[in-house]
């Protein structure tokens, strides 16, 4: 079953999965998600098999998300987007309805695409290196991959704060916030920007430009400055993660959740935000995107509602 980006093997009863693209912080494929999902099925029906463990390869993290890279060439060529999200989403729903102990250690750079392989797991192991995040709002996407029932189920609207600025929580905090369910090692202490009374003042409402202006009136300098790293966003991506995390505090169920993400992933990542987030974090790399608004104030809602409309 392994492949050069994807080893797996038999120990014990435990079937080990291993993210294997180290210099790339394990980023997903289109081919390493179909083994995976292949993978995902054969262990399932293994009796051999009593659990499964997924690791990623090198030092830096578990993994650091969906190839965005490749995934903006296929949008830019004109490709099939739509079959890159479908890989993706398969494997995350596998993870999450997988019938045996599935144990995800979240080592480093756990974000986006990397959270979907884990956070959905059973098993949720944190250490002093876990840096997790849904950062796609810098890149013209939005916390995908059946994120946002987690983070809108979070208190005090910490899971909002979250998802507009992709800002990364410690293995404390994501012990706190039920992004981890146990640790190995010493951890850090939490981060009290998360603690911040601001947030739950802030971030109430379902006006994205509202919250940025609570934002930047507000007293609390942590306040001002998250204020500031959500203006270097994409607003549109601001938006429409507003809008998608509070309708998917309604869902309790991940499969019911699919039709939007599908949706919201091929309309922003043919969008031209997408190719120019990319361009400034990842090809490039000079960090000044140019989005296709100047302020979240400029979006409509119509705009938004739009993004949401059945492919």
């Amino acid at each position: 079953m392994s492949s050069g980006e994807l080893l797996v093997e038999r120990v014990d009863g435990v079937g080990r999965i291993r993210l294997n693209r180290p210099r790339q912080i394990n980023a997903l494929t289109v081919p390493m998600m179909r083994t995976l999902l292949r993978v995902l099925e054969e262990l399932s029906a293994d009796d051999r098999v009593g659990s499964v463990e997924l690791t990623g390869a090198g030092e830096r993290g578990l993994c650091a998300g969906a190839d965005v890279r490749a995934l903006r060439e296929r949008a830019l060529g004109g490709g099939d987007v739509r079959e890159f999200f479908e890989a993706e989403y398969a494997v995350d729903l596998a993870v999450a309805a997988f019938p045996k102990p599935y144990r995800a250690v979240m080592t480093g750079i756990t974000m986006g695409g990397g959270l979907g392989l884990s956070a959905h797991g059973s098993q949720r192991v944190v250490d002093a290196s876990s840096r997790l995040a849904m950062p796609e709002t810098q890149i013209g996407l939005f916390p995908d991959v059946f994120m946002t029932p987690l983070l809108a189920r979070m208190p005090g609207e910490v899971g909002t704060h979250l998802a507009l600025t992709g800002a990364s929580v410690n293995a404390t905090d994501a012990l706190r916030l039920g992004l981890a369910d146990e640790a190995s090692g010493p951890l850090p202490e939490p981060d009290p920007v998360l603690a911040g009374g601001w947030i739950a003042e802030c971030y109430a409402g379902d006006d994205a430009s509202a919250i940025l202006q609570r934002l930047e009136s507000h007293p609390d300098p942590s306040a001002r400055e998250t204020a500031a790293e959500l203006r270097r966003r994409s607003p549109i991506s601001v938006a429409v993660t507003l809008e998608a995390l509070r309708r998917a505090a309604t869902i309790t169920s991940l499969p019911d959740l699919l039709p939007q993400e599908l949706t919201l992933a091929v309309r922003l990542s043919t969008g031209p935000d997408f190719a120019e987030g990319v361009r400034a974090q990842l090809v490039d790399r000079d960090r000044d995107p140019h989005w296709s608004h100047a302020r979240v104030e400029d979006v409509s809602r119509a705009e938004v509602l739009a993004c949401f409309d059945p492919l």
